[in-house]
């Protein structure tokens, strides 16, 4: 007999709700659910496929150890057990980092994800943690990190209400956003045009989102920066510079409009392949729209200046008023942020506390770049200790980071290695030890991270909608016992893992005089906590210390689990509203315009101005059906439009003798790939386009679906040297290539 039940879409950033079809413990049908306060009822492609991927047979079903050179099924103790002798010699015999961690996109998707995965950095100690966000986002949190002290602070475009959208480096109808949560993306977007707004969309390739723009204006890949700075040079120079209500709150304006002063939109008009009249055209659209927001993502993330890109997205939004007003750009409030401390004077964000021990690259919000990880495994040197232990969380390296066929040789010379990973692929499948969590319809879900991007404030839980199976274990559980196992005490009850969270967090409230439970006794209000499980209270916990919390029992109308419990298509909070001067973190209690590290990296920006690429560059590109590298072994959700294809200009594609469907290889400085071409006239004359995730054509995998298609690793073609300094982030976009027919 089938039921319903509802749970939140964890397949992308844009958190829909859904309402599961359930034959027994299985889910058979997913639609939009309509009362859902976030998402009304909207659904994509990859929501719709929420029971394939759910049920994918290839999906492991209990852990596996490696005996005898094979991986092999074995019970949770025996992987615990081995997990435990694997890791604890390595960090007593050569110290905690000589462990690394790897956190791939997934984790932000879970509550385990969330929950655990900073315990254990805590409790191990190592500084050698590589993420995804370093192939991706990291130049936005540098940027914010300079900017607001805080590298978690990053403004949203106020979608609904704004008058004038600008978009640069991103395909919110492909991707559904990133770091800036919405559902229905599309919709938002005509609801703009519909009530007479405008939308410009910046990007080499003709994308749909740039379809639908009024001004797509088609840039030369990895001139992002310049054109922006080209854009607040116009606004310094026009006089159409104003801060309005943020004035008290900025400082360096002048500073800036020094430091501008040679990005004028002649000089910069040659690099960015866009004419001086647009730039400025641009700018002022820009400065005389009622309101306005820029965004801009991972196109102008992962070039040569992606941090400079980032940081100039925000200074235009503050140069036009537009920072932290209604219509603009604002930071969000989410329900599990801690609570609001009074503004004033903070820490700040420093960069480069510690460096890789190889190539020296400076850490950046406490990560080393992911493309330094081979080397880091594979190199000695007098700095310290290699990595010789990898725990690999949600992440497949091997096909996300640049140079992967070196990571997969530097993994196999791993003392020893374990993954959490639902499938044998690419990265997992050298493992010691692979800890398989359940499927999705069988874990609770609540968006941690991406509420802190949303474009309404709002909060939303679902439980399981199925019960774990036999033999499964929860992925909080796994990812508590890991905690243990790694950290010397394997065989306590991972209870304890929560439970210590708890003590330690209300510890601190308690003696917080800006808390809610400030002088409470931190017993008494755990003994308050509710909850089916550990992860559960600490969810109650959060919530309840948070913004819009009860503050255990202060304020009765504020939320808690219990409360969120009671309303399952969740609760919404409102708007985004003003909250300056209060997110600030800088030591000078202000938005700092000018931070060193930027006004240091200019020059370099400044040399750009004079460079032409001679040939072709690649840029990525996303689909609807996709998601990185997960989703390739699911049939639903490959073919049509998400073929991994190199797409070319007609022109391009003319002069090198490249027909339509043929081979094409494709070599970059750190190798050469094939790949069939598709001639088409949606990228500009001098770009050719590879999608990211693909190459699931390596040995010892078990993706029965994805090995049929296993497309192209287009990041074999970078060697990984290429890197924006002051993030790390790899450049993947604007490289050059050199095509010549497949005969």
């Amino acid at each position: 007999m089938s039921r319903t039940a509802l749970r939140i879409c964890p397949l992308c950033e844009a958190t829909c709700g859904l309402t599961l079809t359930v034959d027994g413990t299985r889910v058979t049908a997913a639609r939009g659910d309509r009362d859902d306060v976030f998402s009304r009822g909207f659904i994509c492609p990859k929501g719709a496929s929420f029971g394939a991927v759910d049920s994918d047979p290839d999906r492991l079903r209990a852990p596996l150890v490696r005996r005898d050179g094979e991986l092999r099924e074995a019970t949770w103790e025996e992987a615990f057990d081995a997990v435990a002798a694997g890791i604890r010699p390595v960090v007593e015999r050569h110290g905690p980092h000589a462990v690394g961690v790897v956190l791939g996109n997934p984790n932000v998707h879970t509550v385990a994800g969330a929950l655990y995965p900073p315990v254990l950095l805590g409790a191990l100690g190592t500084r050698s943690l590589f993420t995804a966000s370093t192939v991706d986002q990291m130049p936005k949190h540098v940027s914010s990190g300079l900017l607001y002290g805080d590298a978690n602070a990053i403004p949203v475009p106020d979608l609904d209400r704004t008058d004038h959208l600008l978009l640069i480096g991103a395909n919110p109808l492909e991707s559904n956003g990133s770091l800036c949560t919405a559902p229905d993306f599309p919709g938002r977007l005509k609801a703009l045009k519909a009530r007479g707004g405008t939308l410009t969309v910046i990007d080499p390739r003709r994308t749909r989102t740039a379809r639908l723009a009024d001004r797509h204006v088609a840039i030369r890949p990895g001139a992002d920066a310049l054109l922006l700075a080209a854009m607040a040079h116009v606004l310094f120079e026009e006089d159409l510079a104003d801060l309005g209500a943020l004035a008290p709150h900025v400082e360096g304006v002048e500073e800036l409009a020094a430091a501008l002063g040679d990005f004028t939109p002649e000089a910069v008009a040659g690099a960015c392949d866009v004419d001086a009249a647009t730039i400025r055209a641009l700018a002022r659209e820009l400065a005389a729209a009622p309101t306005a927001a820029v965004y801009g993502r991972i196109g102008s993330c992962t070039v040569p200046h992606g941090t400079l890109a980032s940081w100039l997205v925000d200074v235009l939004n503050i140069l036009t008023g537009n920072l932290d007003r209604p219509g603009g750009a604002l930071f969000p409030q989410a329900a599990t942020d801690k609570t609001p401390r009074p503004a004033g004077p903070g820490r700040g964000f420093a960069l480069g506390r510690w460096r890789s021990r190889v190539s020296g690259h400076p850490e950046a919000k406490g990560e080393l770049p992911l493309s330094a990880l081979a080397e880091e495994i594979d190199t000695a040197t007098d700095a310290g200790e290699p990595v010789r232990a990898l725990v690999a969380v949600a992440a497949n390296p091997v096909l996300s980071a640049p140079d992967g066929d070196r990571l997969d040789k530097a993994l196999d010379s791993l003392d020893f290695m374990v993954s959490v990973d639902p499938y044998l692929n690419e990265t997992s499948r050298h493992a010691h030890v692979v800890l398989p969590p359940p499927p999705p319809a069988q874990s609770p879900h609540h968006d941690f991270a991406f509420n802190t991007l949303a474009v309404r404030n709002q909060v939303r839980y679902t439980r399981p909608a199925v019960p774990l199976e036999p033999g499964r274990m929860a992925e909080t559980e796994i990812l508590a016992r890991l905690i243990l196992a790694a950290t010397g005490m394997h065989g306590a009850d991972p209870a304890a893992v929560d439970a210590m969270v708890v003590e330690q967090t209300l510890g601190k409230a308690v003696r917080d005089p800006h808390s809610p439970v400030h002088g409470r006794d931190p017993r008494d209000l755990a003994a308050q906590l509710t909850g089916e499980n550990g992860p559960e209270r600490r969810l109650d916990m959060m919530l309840r210390l948070g913004p819009y919390g009860d503050g255990f029992g202060v304020r009765p109308e504020g939320l808690s689990l219990q409360r969120l419990l009671d309303r399952p298509h969740g609760i919404d909070l409102g708007p985004l509203r003003p909250r300056l001067p209060q997110p600030l973190k800088t030591r000078s209690g202000k938005v700092e315009l000018l931070p060193d590290p930027i006004a240091g990296d200019l020059p370099r920006l400044r040399a750009a101005m004079d460079r032409r690429p001679a040939g072709l560059v690649l840029v990525g590109r996303r689909h609807l059906r996709s998601n990185n590298s997960w989703m390739h072994n699911i049939p639903a959700l490959t073919g049509g439009s998400n073929r991994c294809t190199l797409h070319i200009h007609p022109e391009d594609a003319e002069r090198l003798g490249v027909r339509d469907g043929a081979a094409v290889r494709v070599k970059g400085a750190g190798g050469e790939a094939t790949a069939p071409a598709e001639v088409t006239d949606t990228v500009r004359p001098g770009v050719v386009s590879l999608p990211h995730g693909w190459g699931h054509d390596r040995p010892g995998t078990r993706l029965t679906h994805a090995a049929t298609v296993p497309g192209t690793n287009v990041n074999q073609l970078l060697d990984g040297s290429l890197l924006d300094p002051l993030s790390g982030n790899a450049v993947l976009n604007g490289v050059p290539v050199v095509l010549t027919p497949v005969t």
